[in-house]
């Protein structure tokens, strides 16, 4: 049974107020974390529950001035339109550790259903998610993930190995398997983008096809396009050797593109990585950028939205092995930790990069 919006943001608010007096005592301890965490998984699933209309679903991403999130979460809208829900976005102007738990709070408050959440740090938001759980709402994170105590489902891009795979792939092809590269990143706690580089120094360690490859340097842009495009202006300064940088960031990618454009290493120093389409077809069309991988954010956030109302139905829980239906996606299923994986990376270029919109 669902209770009201009134009813869950009175509840909300209690429960916000109780972390908030936990806090001022020095904090949850871990017993509490955990006992939060298993509030999510309460009952058992029912695959034929019908998704009720009016769900309050909210989107929390990194940030909401970044292109990638504002492409990403018009899934998001699609969702709450098909599903005869209410759509809501909200979030921080900058992408730091702790800048999404007042939002947090505050969706809480007002008795969102769902929070659809990319976490700028795996752990600064779980008192707060956890919080909102107990308050009813249910959490699916999506790009970039929590603990995955602190919420109910995890809807991520591609395969971690899938994504770190295919950008070696792409430098060592564009590098002829030779010299010195470097990656550029988006900020220093990113889950995604940790995992990522740890998996793709693996790869370049452990495969001999890339014994030829050094990483020489990793720099954090923050997300944020000046700052990204000054950190590949240092790398190249820094290292006149360097052949090739990897970005696994929309925002780091375009930035560090657009440098080398209009710089004396056009077509002397590769630059690949995880892009959009739109914000990089003049670096493909100009020559800067040979080829680039993404998957498509669009149906990210919205097998995120579904997920979440799924999870609100009751027709899964977030247990493994469980399965559901995700509108024009078709059929998901849980995999272990509560993660669903949306499907492979998609490589663009020159060939094919006009038949994308995104």
């Amino acid at each position: 049974m669902f209770r009201s919006r009134m009813t869950r943001g009175i509840a909300a608010g209690a429960a916000a107020g109780l972390l908030l007096a936990v806090s001022a005592c020095g904090g949850t301890t871990r017993g509490d974390e955990e006992e939060a965490a298993e509030t999510g998984a309460v009952g058992e699933a029912d695959p034929n529950a019908e998704i009720p209309e009016g769900l309050a679903v909210s989107y929390l991403p990194k940030q909401l001035n970044n292109p990638y999130f504002t492409f990403a979460n018009t899934g998001g809208s699609e969702v709450a339109e098909e599903l005869g829900a209410e759509f809501k976005e909200v979030g921080p102007s900058e992408a730091n550790a702790s800048s999404q738990v007042s939002y947090i709070n505050t969706l809480s408050q007002q008795g969102s259903d769902v929070i659809v959440l990319a976490a700028n740090d795996p752990n600064a938001v779980c008192s707060a998610l956890n919080s909102a759980r107990q308050a009813g709402a249910k959490v699916v994170t999506y790009d970039s993930d929590t603990a995955p105590e602190c919420r109910d489902a995890f809807v991520n891009q591609a395969s971690a190995e899938g994504l770190a795979k295919v950008q070696v792939e792409m430098i060592a092809e564009q590098i002829d398997g030779e010299g010195e590269i470097a990656f550029l990143s988006a900020t220093p706690n990113a889950t995604n983008q940790n995992l990522w580089l740890e998996l793709m120094e693996e790869e370049l360690s452990s495969n001999p096809d890339y014994e030829g490859i050094e990483v020489v340097d990793t720099v954090y842009g923050n997300d944020d396009d000046q700052k990204s495009f000054q950190e590949m202006q240092g790398l190249l300064q820094t290292h006149p050797d360097l052949k090739g940088v990897v970005s696994p960031t929309t925002v780091g990618l375009a930035a560090a593109a657009r440098y080398v454009s209009d710089s004396e290493f056009k077509g002397e120093v590769a630059v690949t990585g995880l892009g959009t389409p739109n914000q990089m077809r003049e670096y493909v069309e100009n020559g800067t950028v040979e080829e680039f991988a993404l998957w498509n954010p669009k149906d990210m956030a919205y097998l995120a939205g579904y997920t979440g109302a799924a999870l609100a139905a009751g027709q899964i829980t977030g247990e493994q092995g469980q399965t559901f239906t995700a509108g024009r996606l078709g059929d998901y299923e849980i995999g272990e930790n509560g993660e669903i994986v949306l499907g492979e990376p998609t490589r663009f270029n020159a060939d094919n990069i006009d038949d994308y919109d995104f």
